[in-house]
């Protein structure tokens, strides 16, 4: 593990330590938590992009899910 250095806004900084407070954590591990969070969410949000510019690219076509169709049907 590396010892960075962070320069905050003072509210940032009075919030997170009263949210860490509560949650009986230290400020490093709620960063960390945060940062790991934020990771994912970025991640998450690259591949729906790449997931929305590919139909672009190559739209469903009218007849590309039909086969399923009859699959779908309740019987009695």
């Amino acid at each position: 593990m590396r010892t960075i250095q962070m320069t905050l806004d003072d509210d940032l900084v009075d919030a997170v330590d009263k949210i860490v407070k509560k949650l009986k954590m230290s400020r490093s591990a709620f960063t960390r938590q945060a940062l790991r969070n934020a990771l994912t969410q970025a991640n998450i949000e690259q591949m729906e992009n790449k997931h929305k510019k590919g139909y672009e690219k190559k739209p469903v076509s009218k007849s590309e899910f039909s086969i399923w169709e009859p699959e779908q049907e309740w019987i009695d």
